[in-house]
């Protein structure tokens, strides 16, 4: 099911056009700050012109007159040299300056898009990250936005920095001679010919240097992630033979890219060299035959200073040129990260029309619910009308029907068939069936994290498409098979499941899940500080934070996913108790394999291939001497 980010892209390599210009966008409110670096870029350009055309005047009228002097007067070098020096200075503070300020601008950039890609990650489906490894979308994070960090702290300066000394070196050469001007022109003709070949072929090979990276980043995640699962099963060799094969891939890919890329220096300073040459001989001839020579300023003799001058231009010519073609393949990387970022950014996020919200609420006279903002451990639905009416309410009391639903992750491979289930308020439902018989899609459904194809499912008669996620999430309290925890203290990771709960609120909450007795022995108590998804803990010291979390959020129902899966037999019996406070008086979806658990549901419901083949309570179904039978007394076992 996973697919590249990139994949629409990769087909087409080249200089994405479009995204480079939306990710220009990103420079809009440093406007002032571009102004000052154009600015900047141009007195570098210009400074860069005048001190190689300063070289004619320095030669012919403060070098030359000297040689053969008795008494040479060095005053008037001296203050050409100091003029020359002040030229320099004035390049060396500019380039100071928009190097500086490009290098704020940059961070500036992608700390904007990085929050970008963050909310919009958080307003994505969870399908999405079905579909997407977590390392490839890390690689988003760090590789992707570090090409854009060098693109434009360096790249695009140094191509806005280029183009203005081509144009003003060319106006100087064109001041000094027409005629080797016109050579230059035509050696550099040859060269940028040679140059949109090699750049034509390096562009598709940044773009898949940018995909191939992304999948070595994504399974090395996985390889990490998985470390103890590699070494029980012995699995190392062939572990290293399938990030050889990335490796392999990523190596070819780059050493492609960067292997064109690196030959186009080189191979421009060469043919820069041979034009050097080629202007010495020709303005050498042109000097010694005192033959005319066309500049702007008219028709004259090249002297010593002029070829000199002229030779120092077209290095300068030729230098920025030989820069440009070298950042046109670090421009087209960057562009290629910034499209797979923005066909990320582009994901539709999750769709949400439900418009009835949960409230706190307190009895009024009559009984109905009134809205209020304290807690009050009522919970009430608000339903605002359309039509701008009167806004009601209604007492959420958890009753959740699923009517005849069908569901596919797929098209047109159903998971679950015509399932139809009502958990009346304070039931405890129970789910149990083979791994694939649908049970957590059931409650995914519920959850909407997946929208389903047929029937419907309410929430206290109110169809669950028309309830906000959040609000209907915030009235379910779900306990995973599969804990995270996050970086920070024991106390922030059960607050996690409600921000406003007091540190009493927590302990209580603890205490309730039976967590309290471990989290007192932890170095720190609750403040202990916790790290590596929680490494340092048990799995089912870690199942019980968890717990913890869910009872601290107190919501009007709960999820159950095999929430005891984790823990020894002796932890279970003291969970369980808790358990049951946890779920007295709330409507709860109970998953499990362990069928002693749930023999005090209220209904059991036997799932077998996205069908209900039974249902009744514990006592009913031994009655029947169906496949709950056959499960309970060990004729089979649930796999």
């Amino acid at each position: 099911m996973t697919k590249a980010i990139t994949e629409k892209n990769v087909k087409t390599p080249g200089l994405n056009m479009a995204s480079l210009k939306r990710l220009l966008t990103y420079m809009k409110p440093y406007k002032g700050l571009m102004i000052v670096v154009i600015v900047s870029v141009l007195l570098s350009a210009l400074a860069s012109a005048a001190s190689s055309m300063f070289l004619e005047t320095l030669i012919d009228n403060y070098i030359t007159p000297l040689i053969g002097m008795d008494s040479p007067d060095f005053s008037g070098l001296i203050t050409a040299l100091i003029v020359l020096s002040c030229v320099y200075l004035i390049g060396v503070v500019a380039t100071l300056v928009y190097s500086r300020i490009m290098v704020v601008v940059a961070q500036g950039m992608l700390k904007k898009i990085r929050d970008e890609m963050f909310i919009k990650m958080e307003k994505l489906p969870v399908s999405y990250f079905d579909q997407h490894t977590h390392g490839e979308i890390m690689s988003l994070y760090t590789n992707d936005t570090d090409t854009l960090r060098q693109m434009i702290a360096q790249s695009l300066v140094q191509l806005i920095s280029s183009v203005f000394t081509v144009v003003a070196v060319f106006f100087c050469m064109l001041y000094v001679s027409i005629w080797l001007t016109l050579v230059v022109l035509a050696v550099m003709g040859f060269i940028l010919v040679i140059a949109k070949g090699v750049m034509k072929k390096s562009s598709s090979f940044f773009v898949s240097q940018q995909k191939d990276l992304a999948d070595l980043n994504a399974y090395v995640e996985e390889m990490i992630n998985g470390e103890k699962v590699i070494k029980v099963f012995c699995y190392e060799n062939q572990s290293r033979e399938a990030l050889n094969q990335k490796n392999k891939a990523w190596e070819k890919s780059s050493a492609s890219a960067n292997g064109q890329a690196n030959m186009m220096m080189p191979m421009m300073n060469a043919l820069g060299y041979i034009q050097y040459v080629i202007i010495a001989i020709l303005g050498g001839y042109l000097a010694i035959s005192s033959s005319l020579n066309v500049g702007l300023t008219g028709i004259n003799v090249l002297t010593l200073g002029a070829i000199a001058s002229f030779l120092t231009l077209s290095r300068s010519f030729t230098n920025p040129i030989s820069q440009v073609a070298n950042q046109y393949n670090s421009i087209v990387t960057a562009v290629a990260g910034a499209t797979r970022i923005f066909t990320f950014m582009d994901e539709k996020p999750e769709v949400d029309e439900g418009y009835v919200t949960l409230v706190n609420a307190q009895k009024g006279k009559d009984g109905e619910p009134i809205e209020c903002q304290e807690k009050t451990g009522f919970w009430a639905w608000k339903h605002p009308h359309k039509d701008g009416s009167e806004t009601t309410y209604t007492w959420l009391k958890g009753e959740i029907v699923l009517d005849h639903v069908d569901f596919s992750y797929v098209p047109n491979k159903p998971v679950l068939h015509d399932i139809s289930i009502k958990a009346d308020p304070g039931e405890k439902v129970a789910l149990v069936g083979s791994t694939g018989a649908g049970k957590t899609t059931i409650t995914n459904l519920i959850n909407r994290f997946y929208d389903i194809d047929d029937g419907k499912i309410r929430y206290d008669g109110i169809n669950i498409n028309k309830i906000k996620k959040a609000d209907l999430r915030k009235s379910l309290g779900v306990v995973l098979q599969e804990v995270h925890l996050f970086s920070g203290t024991v106390m922030d990771n059960i607050r996690y499941g409600n921000e406003s709960a007091s540190g009493a609120d927590c302990i209580k909450a603890a205490k309730l899940a039976n967590a309290d007795s471990f989290i007192q022995m932890l170095p720190k108590g609750y403040q202990t500080e916790i790290s590596g998804d929680g490494e340092g803990l048990s799995q089912g010291q870690r199942q019980l934070l968890s717990i913890a979390r869910a009872a601290v959020a107190d919501p009007p129902a709960m999820i159950l996913d095999e929430a005891t899966s984790s823990i020894d037999t002796r932890t279970e019996n003291l969970v369980q108790g808790g358990m049951d406070k946890l779920m007295k008086g709330r409507t709860t979806f109970v998953i499990a394999h362990r069928l002693s658990t749930v023999q005090d549901a209220d209904m059991i419901l036997v799932l077998d291939h996205g069908r209900i083949l039974e249902q009744g309570n514990h006592e009913d179904l031994i009655k029947k001497k169906g496949t709950y039978y056959q499960l309970y007394t060990g004729a089979f076992e649930l796999e």
